[in-house]
């Protein structure tokens, strides 16, 4: 999921026609009006409206649907480095980029707030916010905390035929390692550690733990917009070795694996 280089200087957003997910250009404001009007069983003047069915006007699902979707693409640009740390973007130029109004698009930005990947700026946009090697090494050292001891309780207690349903979720972090796209690769990542941690039955457990994924793989200030493909195939491999200790129940390589696993999560790529 490469961006195309055709993106505008100023948002780092690509245009129309590149992979970034694209969203279909919102109604005017006189269309969604008029809509209203007829379904009120009103009309135009000079127009028959007395056999037309009455139009109903967008359900709010549609619009949240192009919130959700432009979530996901702001969140993919944060992972892949085309939102830059530090720099501050408005709604209404990232809604133009992607076809739509600046109100899903600053809807969006509000909730990327409230996870703290970007803060509010007054009367300007959203910055995106500028993290550091300690910011990731202390977001590692609390998923670890919270996570190991987690994993090695199931370790002894999860049958083995649970682990061994995982097996599909673990090939699939290889072959998205495998295509070198860092967005592809993270929540092919996150998917596997919730699904490993859901079977603590522990709802809370997993969306904390999940938030704190998603923060660790937000780039650095100065570092490489993404990690190498070596990087990420190396990273994979540890779910599927972490998977064969714990089906052949060998709880030694399980500690082992998860701390090592922590213990790169804490190093800058």
């Amino acid at each position: 999921m490469r961006q195309s280089a055709q993106g505008s200087a100023r948002t780092g957003i690509p245009q129309a026609g590149t992979d970034v997910p694209r969203v279909p250009p919102q109604p005017a404001a006189a269309d969604v009006d008029r809509e209203r009007g007829l379904a009120a069983g009103g009309g135009t003047r000079g127009e028959h409206t007395h056999s037309e069915q009455p139009l109903t006007a967008p359900r709010p699902v549609q619009r949240a649907s192009v919130r959700g979707q432009i979530l996901t693409a702001l969140r993919t640009a944060l992972v892949t480095g085309e939102l830059r740390p530090g720099e501050v973007y408005s709604a209404p130029a990232l809604g133009e980029r992607f076809g739509v109004s600046a109100t899903p698009v600053r809807e969006a930005m509000q909730q990327l707030a409230l996870e703290g990947a970007v803060e509010v700026v007054p009367n300007r946009g959203f910055r995106v916010v500028e993290r550091g090697t300690r910011e990731l090494a202390e977001l590692a050292e609390v998923r670890a905390l919270i996570e190991v001891p987690v994993m090695l309780r199931l370790a002894r207690t999860v049958p083995v035929e649970r682990w061994a349903e995982l097996r599909p979720l673990a090939e699939a972090t290889v072959r998205a390692a495998s295509s070198g796209c860092r967005a592809t690769y993270g929540e092919s990542d996150r998917t596997f550690h919730r699904a490993m941690l859901a079977l603590s039955g522990n709802e809370q457990l997993v969306r904390i733990a999940d938030d704190l994924h998603r923060r660790a793989q937000w780039p650095l200030v100065g570092a490489p917009a993404s990690r190498g493909r070596a990087d990420l195939v190396a990273d994979a491999a540890e779910h599927t070795a972490l998977l064969d200790a714990l089906i052949a129940r060998d709880l030694d390589v399980v500690r082992g694996l998860v701390g090592e696993h922590f213990a790169g999560a804490a190093r800058p790529h």
